[in-house]
């Protein structure tokens, strides 16, 4: 008991303050978060759409996500990450609140996707800021307790979320979440230092060298399609999964909200002294591939647990262990190959393989759920995911070569 104690205490320790406020003020956006993880449910139960019809409409947030990741990765390379934050959050709450009174497809496919470039101008300058005021030795820790925050938040944001639709109704979320957002760019406003940028960055050398760009590092690009293909994967326990819970299950929106909130607890008490012991050992894409890996055994299990809410509790804790050992390390490596006049555009591209995952993942999964059947949708993910762990190991070894290759090179020099 005193070496998981000593284990948690050193996970916490030597943090940036401004790290720990980022992290605050992500709890109290994310505790509102439910409306991703409801928004299908609400088009197909209160505006009676199809299936098919709620996948596409969701789709749409991830072409705002793609559209908002290169807006806001632009504006951080040039502005202050800051107050790309606060735009964000006043923005995508200001949005939700529009959202209960529409209900038109094609104008809620509008709605959704400004609010997905709102939301997501958000990521590249969050992640700037968490480099901004961590070290090299705790990076690692500080993503995650960032995502310790948000996972805090998706514990909380859930649970009451599925109560909410159950007994005030779909449209209530909308307004909570938007007050969320409100409240999170308050924190950020009292409590977060304004940071300066650079005077004429905007003239830095390496950013005006087209050869240091993102979009010619070619094992980076692999690394952001890979990405986005785990996303893809990953994405359909807020994408087609609640509707499984739903259709197939037949469990009521507040049993789906517990097990959605339990995987975000299980993050909460576990992930920050798991990557604390992992990260002194510096194997970034060993454990990318174990949770790759995990993907596919978690769908084979909810496929064959014949409604059983025992094994939607072990498909829960698999996906969850999938982005314990894959996200914070996945994102590590993407700020640590990026240059620093290049980090917003690098991860830019990186926010934009989770907006291209948000396009596909309710498009596909709800999609081939919908014509196929929810087995066939299984069987698609289940290899799916196995080719993206492949794709991790072969960037790897190719990754390692070079690395080999440049040290020969540089002591025959």
């Amino acid at each position: 008991m005193n070496a998981i104690l000593s284990l948690y205490k050193e996970s916490f320790s030597n943090l940036h303050r401004n790290a720990w406020i980022l992290a605050v003020a992500m709890f109290i956006n994310r505790s509102g978060s439910m409306v991703l993880l409801f928004t299908s449910l609400y088009f197909t139960k209160e505006l009676h759409f199809s299936i098919v019809q709620a996948g596409i409409i969701m789709s749409f947030y991830g072409f705002g996500s793609v559209m908002g990741s290169y807006a806001g990765g632009w504006l951080t390379d040039r502005k202050n990450f800051f107050d790309i934050m606060m735009i964000s959050l006043i923005g995508s709450g200001g949005l939700l609140l529009l959202l209960p009174f529409i209900t038109s497809p094609l104008q809620l496919s509008i709605l959704v996707l400004l609010y997905g470039f709102m939301s997501d101008m958000f990521r590249p300058a969050h992640s700037a800021a968490i480099a901004a005021y961590s070290e090299p030795k705790n990076l690692t820790r500080s993503v995650s307790l960032a995502r310790l925050a948000i996972n805090l938040g998706f514990s909380v944001g859930p649970a009451f979320g599925g109560i909410i639709a159950l007994y005030l109704g779909y449209k209530w979320l909308f307004v909570i979440d938007a007050l969320t957002s409100f409240a999170a760019a308050a924190m950020l406003y009292f409590y977060l230092p304004k940071h300066k940028p650079e005077k004429n960055r905007h003239h830095d050398p390496i950013l005006q060298d087209s050869k240091t760009s993102a979009y010619r590092d070619g094992s980076y690009l692999l690394f952001i399609c890979l990405v986005s293909l785990y996303g893809i994967c990953f994405f359909q326990l807020f994408a087609s999964i609640p509707q499984y819970f739903s259709k197939v299950c037949h469990y009521n929106e507040d049993t789906i909200g517990l097990l959605l909130a339990f995987n975000g607890l299980l993050v909460v008490i576990i992930e920050m002294p798991v990557i604390a012991h992992l990260e002194k050992r510096k194997k970034i894409f060993r454990y990318v591939i174990a949770g790759t890996l995990c993907i596919p055994v978690s769908f084979f299990i909810l496929q064959n647990g014949q409604q059983m809410i025992v094994w939607a509790l072990v498909y829960t804790l698999i996906i969850t262990l999938s982005e314990i050992f894959a996200m914070p390390f996945m994102m590590n490596h993407a700020l640590s190959v990026s240059p620093k006049a290049r980090q917003g555009q690098y991860m830019a591209l990186y926010s934009i393989a989770y907006g291209i995952a948000n396009i596909l993942a309710p498009s596909l999964g709800l999609g081939i759920a919908g014509k196929y059947g929810f087995d066939t949708m299984f069987y698609f993910f289940i290899g799916l995911s196995l080719v993206t762990a492949v794709g991790f190991a072969f960037l790897n070894k190719s990754r390692k070569k070079k690395i080999v290759t440049k040290k020969i090179g540089s002591e025959s020099f």
